[in-house]
This record gives structure tokens, C-alpha cells and sequence, in this order.
């Protein structure tokens, strides 16, 4: 029999579909694994073992395997020491405070200020999109109106309704406004002031839900809606609808418009008749005015001109003619600035953007100093930024650079906005494609250059985008492919090339996503994607050597939702169905679901953590910080109880191990005859190259040594197959670091 050595020098590719296994000429196939289980792949190649799962909070929840989340975790960060993890639940949202040593509860908040209940809802707490900018937090979803998360104190949170700012006597409110009905629909008010004033429409359009009460739809959407009539945007409140085209509402602001332009009346020798210039004014023939703050013009006194006038024509869009009670003695344009104040029908008016008829925004960031928002269930194409530097005011003024502003994704489709991502641009992923809104060069977005290009036509599921290594992940539409969003110079747009094209196994529609930089104490910066069994996909991203290693994450339990703080990684895992707890990655710590008890007279009470009769690992803890495996334990009478151990020890970690697990490719080797691939061959030996490990099994045999080992260990094994493979496994809760393998085969 023949010998060769095969060298598998990395595993830069990570765990790799086993669709791969034909491609023995590529370079992945000596880079890469069928198995990279509870390892982290290093961006030099090597693989390590990850730390274990600390024991930080039980939430006290019964599962319920009908909702995708019940706790969907993000981070709150105010400044460098004061670091909170934030748990959104049903109708609760709790606050945990990270010291320099401990992670506590700080806030738990189940109303709003105002006291209502909060309107979070386990059914779609996944779809919850958020941003912090300083001590707020918006929360938003389109069946809620935004909500703040406020810090008041270094532990004390509370949550409040989003509301716009208005001017100072309350007759305008700083919203969006929104054009919901066809061109040809008018509003006619009853009068231009006071309460109980009649809104008609000359076709349906009012919310009629629900069934009529005394005259009133109680139930309406419609009721408390702000409407804008006419130009200067006047402003009336709904109180009740009596039908689909009669409303009941309370004028904000006088129905009077100042003109925008200095002397808008024209005159004609020897006529009645004057022009009035009123910059799209809505109104029909025969509809009656009131003219104010006029003078003279043309030899007819202010008082022939000002006072109720009726329309005698509309000349177009911007003008209309009046007449006046004297004839002109010359043709002239004055007047002076003028205003008109009516309550006739227009087709100029508007419904505020955001309301329980609308929906409210689905997406939110900031951007360029602007608070922006994004898809409402009305306008699900649509972003809504703020005045900048004033997030509550989205007046549109006179379209001024520092104006609020809409766009709208006129793409040809109707794309619907999941998520904003402040980055290089503005990034917009929707349900169907990938847009994004330009910076320019020494620019910022503004009402006059604003625009959203379209760039892919992938779509986004429910799975927060991360930006990482100079990209932004996001899980494409169907939920099977993670791509990469990033710029490209030499097309000068976006692209979106697939990540995990060789891992496509461990996609499989994630539910939660977290980006830890420098996580695990080590260099790398890693996404991870929560699935909706349970495990988590890692994913390190090496575009320096245009790598992209995937791992699978699993524990005795179920991930549920992950975020991280700086280089802290914490996940929520359902222990058992009615057990879900906080828990952070650390590395102290080589067991799950642990927690590092001290221990009195040798004993450790975990009681609060473990039932009787579960069996429990254990790592005991000298005095001198020494740590050693002592095996498993059984908890009886709440307690683990190590005084009969040879060694006295004063703590002890007591937790669950976990398997960590590395699986090569078939080995395989190209001879001079061609390829090994198929024929009987066997793994006689395995030269593994460890790093600070005491203890391993390699393809069945155990490799042990008394402290931390480093350097190359030759391990015999036997057996013969038409796809031999190197199995490297460790179940005992240690270190473990592989940094490459090389297999002598027999043939």
C-alpha cells in the first residue's frame, strides 16, 4: 500500500454545503469543513473553540412556539460607561443596566406616560424596527405610532407617544401631510372657523368602520385625523363621521390664505372684473371668498375689493376673477398683500401621513443630523425626513437645504420599506429590492437634490441589515441567501453578491441578527443569525483575502434573539418551555447555562438555576484561580457538592458542556493517475496542530495532555472508505483551538 500526506493548512471558508465535496479542485476544498460546530473560525485559518453561556436573568415566560419571538433584544448605548440591553416584549419592555461588573434590571415599564398599555405585540415583535440618537430610543412598527424609550437616570427609563412639535398658539402641528384622494375629490367646510363645522366630500372617502351610533361612526379611523384644506395648509380636526362623505371637525386655524405674492389683483379699464393671482388655489366657479387686507388698485377702493366676493371664472390652477363694486378707471397689478379666506370645495387639501387609518412608519434611523422614517401601510414606497437638527418638526416650509421632506420610491414597482440603514448613503431595503438615496460630494440630502435609485432586486424578510467590514448583510427575500450590500467604484453603484452560497445549509429564514466587533476576545468581527430552531449561523467576513467562513452555533437549548454591546455578546435561549434567560457568550466561562457560584464548606446552592436530580457539570475554582474539570454532578436537596473532593475549592462554574465539533471534507488528493475521489482509501494518522488544549478526540481516539498544549500532536487512527474524514470533537468543557491538520492516507 501506498502512503501520501494531504495537508488541510486552514479553514478560512468555514463550514462549507456537501454539495462542495465535488469540487476537490478548488482551493476551498482544503480550506473549508463539513462540520464547524461551537468553533469560531479565525481570519488567519484556525478554529477555537467558543466561550460558554453565563447565566445573567430568567424573564419567567412560557413559551410559545406559535410566535416567532417573544423577546427581541437591542442595545441602548448613552456613552461609554452607562450600557443598557434592552428586551421588547407583550405590552412590557424591561431595561438591563451593564456595570463594570454586573449586568442588573434596571427598568421594567408595561405603560406609556400618558398610561396607556404599552402596544408591543409578541405576533410582531420581530418586525420592530428602532434607532437611538443620545437618551431616546424610537421604537416603531406601522400599527403603533412611534414610541420613545427615555432615560431619565442612570437606572430609570420611561416610554411616550412620539408627537410633532407645533407653533406656539397650537393652530399648526409640524406633521406630514399626505395625498390620499383623487384628483377630482374636493373638501367643502361649512365655515371657516370654530367647532362643529361640517367637512363634505363629493365622494367617499371617510373610515366608516364599525356601526353608526347616534348618527356617528364611534369606531371611524377617521376620527381625530388632521386634515390641511387649501394651500396655506389651514388646519381642521375630525371629531366624528356620519358618513362615507360627511364629517363632523373642529377648524385649528382660520381657512385664510395670505397670498403668496405681492400684488396679486390685476384691473382692466372700465371693468368689474379683477384677476386674483392665488397660487393653486382649488377653487371652482361660482365658489364664494372673502377678500381682506386689499388696497386700491386700479382707482377701485380697498372697500369694493375686500369682503365676500363670488368667483366668476377660473382662468387656471393659480387664477381666478372676482368682482369687484366699482369699475376700474386703469389697468394695473396691486392690492398689496393680500388674503382670501373661504370654505368653499377644493381639491387642494391633505390627511396627516401617520394615523390608524395610514398605518404609522415601519423603518427609522438617523441620517445627515435628520430623523427619518420610512413606509407607512398607506405609503409603504415612502421616506419622511425631518427639518435637520429638529427630529420632532417635518415641515415642509419653502423647501429651504434644512426643511423636512418626502421622497417617494417611484421605481415602477411599490416597494415596501423593512429597514433604513444610515451608512456610506442612505440604504433602504424593502420587501422586493435594494434602493438607497445618494450623498453628494460636500453635501448633504436636501429637499432640491434628493432622490432613491433603485440598485437590487433581491428583497429583505424580517431580519435587521448589519453593516460589517464595509458592507451591510441583509437575508434575501425567501430567507435562504444572506447577500452583502456594497458600493462598487468600478460601476459606481450597489451591488448585492450572495455570501453564503457555500454555506446555503445554514440559512434557513433567521429571525434576529447581531454584529459583534472584537467578540470572544479575539481580533474578528462577526454576524450571527438566529434561526428559528434554535441555533445561531455565524458568519466572519475576511475581505482582505475575499473570504466569507461560516459556523453553526448550538446549545442544550434554543437561541432566540442575540445582540451585542462592543465586544459583548448576549442571546436569549429557551432552557426548557417555560424557562427563558438572558445569558452572555464569556469567555471565563466554557459551560452554558452557567453561573460561577462560591462555594460554602464546599457546597454550591443552585436551586434557583437547576432542579433536583439534573445532572450538572462542574469546573472547580482554587483559591489561587486554578480551574479543573471535575466532571458531572448530580443536584440533590438544591445543592452540588464538592467537600469531597481531594482539592478544597472555594467557587465552582456549574453549567451545561456543550459539544464542540470540527468534520474535514472527504480527504482527497489529485495523484498522478488523477483524483483519489471514490476509490477505498484510509486515515492512517492526523497531524493536528493545537493551541492551548488539553484534551480533544480525534476520529475516535482521545488526545489528552496535562496542561495547555501547543504545537503539532500525530494521532493514530484506523479504518478504510470511499470518503475518509477527519472528526475532531471535545465534549469536555476546556479549551480547544485547531489551527490546521495533515492526514496520512493509505491507498
Amino acid at each position: 500500500m501506498r502512503k501520501i500526506r494531504v495537508p488541510i493548512t486552514n479553514f478560512q471558508y468555514g463550514e462549507v454545503s456537501s454539495y462542495a465535496v465535488a469540487r476537490t479542485d478548488s482551493g476551498l476544498y482544503t480550506s473549508s469543513a463539513q462540520t464547524v460546530q461551537n468553533m469560531l473560525v479565525r481570519s488567519e485559518g484556525g478554529v477555537v473553540r467558543r466561550p460558554g453561556l453565563e447565566n445573567i436573568y430568567d424573564y419567567s415566560l412560557t413559551r410559545d412556539t406559535s410566535k416567532t419571538m417573544q423577546s427581541k433584544l437591542v442595545h441602548f448605548i448613552f456613552s461609554d460607561d452607562e450600557r443598557y440591553i434592552v428586551s421588547i416584549e407583550h405590552a412590557k419592555v424591561r431595561v438591563f443596566y451593564l456595570d463594570t461588573s454586573s449586568i442588573s434590571l434596571a427598568a421594567t415599564i408595561t405603560q406609556d406616560t400618558d398610561t396607556n398599555a404599552l402596544p408591543f405585540d409578541d405576533d410582531y415583535i420581530h418586525e420592530y424596527t428602532h434607532s437611538q440618537y443620545g437618551d431616546v430610543m424610537f421604537i416603531c412598527h406601522p400599527l403603533f405610532m412611534p414610541r420613545m424609550l427615555v432615560r431619565t437616570g442612570l437606572t430609570s427609563f420611561e416610554i411616550t407617544p412620539y408627537s410633532f412639535d407645533s407653533n406656539s398658539d397650537g393652530s399648526k402641528i409640524y406633521q406630514p401631510y399626505s395625498n390620499f384622494h383623487a384628483a377630482d375629490v374636493t373638501l367643502n367646510p361649512s365655515a371657516t372657523t370654530g367647532s362643529g363645522v361640517t367637512l363634505t366630500t363629493n365622494a367617499d372617502y371617510f373610515d366608516t368602520t364599525g356601526s353608526q351610533t347616534g348618527g356617528d361612526y364611534l369606531s371611524s379611523l377617521h376620527v381625530g385625523v388632521i386634515l390641511q384644506y387649501g394651500t396655506e395648509g389651514a388646519e381642521i380636526e375630525i371629531d366624528s363621521v356620519q358618513s362615507a362623505t360627511q364629517a363632523t371637525g373642529t377648524v385649528i386655524s382660520n381657512l385664510t390664505t395670505r397670498l403668496s405674492i405681492l400684488n396679486p389683483l390685476r384691473t382692466r379699464e372700465g371693468s368689474t372684473s379683477v384677476e386674483v393671482t392665488h397660487i393653486g388655489h382649488g377653487l371652482s366657479s361660482g365658489a364664494s371668498v372673502t377678500i381682506s387686507n386689499a388696497s386700491s388698485v386700479g382707482g377701485i377702493a380697498a372697500a369694493s375689493i375686500n369682503g365676500n366676493k363670488t368667483i366668476s371664472s377660473v382662468i387656471d390652477e393659480n387664477t381666478y376673477v372676482i368682482t369687484a363694486g366699482a369699475s376700474a378707471t386703469s389697468s394695473e397689478d396691486g392690492g398689496g398683500y393680500v388674503s382670501v379666506a373661504s370654505h368653499a370645495p377644493v381639491r387642494t387639501w391633505y390627511e396627516q401621513s401617520f394615523s390608524a387609518k395610514r398605518g404609522y412608519p415601519a423603518a427609522v434611523t438617523f441620517h445627515e443630523n435628520r430623523l427619518i422614517f420610512g413606509g407607512t401601510i398607506a405609503e409603504p414606497d415612502t421616506l419622511w425626513l425631518s427639518k435637520s437638527g429638529s427630529y420632532f418638526n417635518f415641515d415642509y416650509g419653502d423647501a429651504a437645504d434644512s426643511d423636512a421632506f418626502d421622497i417617494v420610491g417611484s421605481t415602477g414597482d411599490v416597494n415596501e420599506i423593512r429597514y433604513i440603514v444610515s451608512n456610506r448613503d442612505l440604504q433602504v431595503f424593502t420587501a422586493s429590492a435594494e434602493l438607497y438615496v445618494p450623498s453628494f460630494l460636500n453635501q448633504s440630502i436636501t429637499p432640491t437634490n434628493a432622490q432613491i435609485r433603485r440598485q437590487t432586486p433581491y428583497g429583505s424578510i424580517f431580519v435587521e441589515p448589519k453593516p460589517i467590514d464595509g458592507a451591510t448583510l441583509f437575508v434575501q427575500a425567501g430567507g435562504n441567501v444572506v447577500r452583502e450590500y456594497i458600493y462598487t467604484d468600478q460601476e459606481n453603484a450597489y451591488s448585492s453578491p450572495s455570501v453564503s452560497s457555500l454555506s446555503s445549509h445554514l440559512v434557513n429564514g433567521p429571525i434576529d441578527s447581531a454584529v459583534c466587533s472584537g467578540a470572544f476576545s479575539l481580533s474578528e468581527s462577526y454576524c450571527l443569525f438566529v434561526d428559528p430552531s434554535g441555533t445561531i449561523s455565524c458568519f466572519n467576513s475576511n475581505r482582505a483575502e475575499k473570504r466569507a467562513a461560516w459556523s453553526k452555533i448550538t446549545c442544550n437549548g434554543a437561541f432566540s434573539s442575540v445582540v451585542s454591546i462592543d465586544d459583548r455578546l448576549f442571546a436569549n435561549v429557551w432552557w426548557d418551555s417555560s424557562t427563558l434567560r438572558l445569558c452572555e457568550f464569556n469567555v471565563d466561562y466554557t459551560l452554558d447555562n452557567a453561573k460561577l457560584y462560591t462555594l460554602s464548606s464546599g457546597i454550591a446552592t443552585v436551586s434557583s438555576e437547576y432542579d433536583n436530580d439534573d445532572v450538572v457539570h462542574v469546573i472547580g475554582v482554587t483559591a489561587g484561580g486554578v480551574k479543573t474539570y471535575l466532571g458531572t454532578f448530580t443536584v440533590s436537596s438544591g445543592q452540588v457538592d464538592l467537600s469531597g473532593e481531594a482539592v478544597s475549592y472555594t467557587q465552582a462554574y456549574v453549567g451545561i458542556s456543550y459539544i464542540a465539533s470540527l468534520v474535514s471534507n472527504p480527504i482527497d488528493s489529485s495523484l498522478q493517475y488523477g483524483p483519489m475521489t471514490g476509490n477505498p482509501r484510509g486515515v492512517c494518522s492526523a497531524i493536528v496542530d493545537f493551541r492551548n488544549t488539553t484534551s480533544a478526540i480525534v476520529n475516535g481516539r482521545p488526545f489528552s495532555s496535562s496542561t495547555a498544549f501547543n504545537g503539532k500532536s500525530e494521532i493514530r487512527t484506523t479504518g478504510f472508505g470511499r470518503d475518509p474524514q477527519i472528526t475532531i470533537t471535545q465534549s469536555e468543557p476546556t479549551n480547544l483551538e485547531v489551527i490546521d491538520v495533515t492526514a496520512e492516507v493509505v491507498f
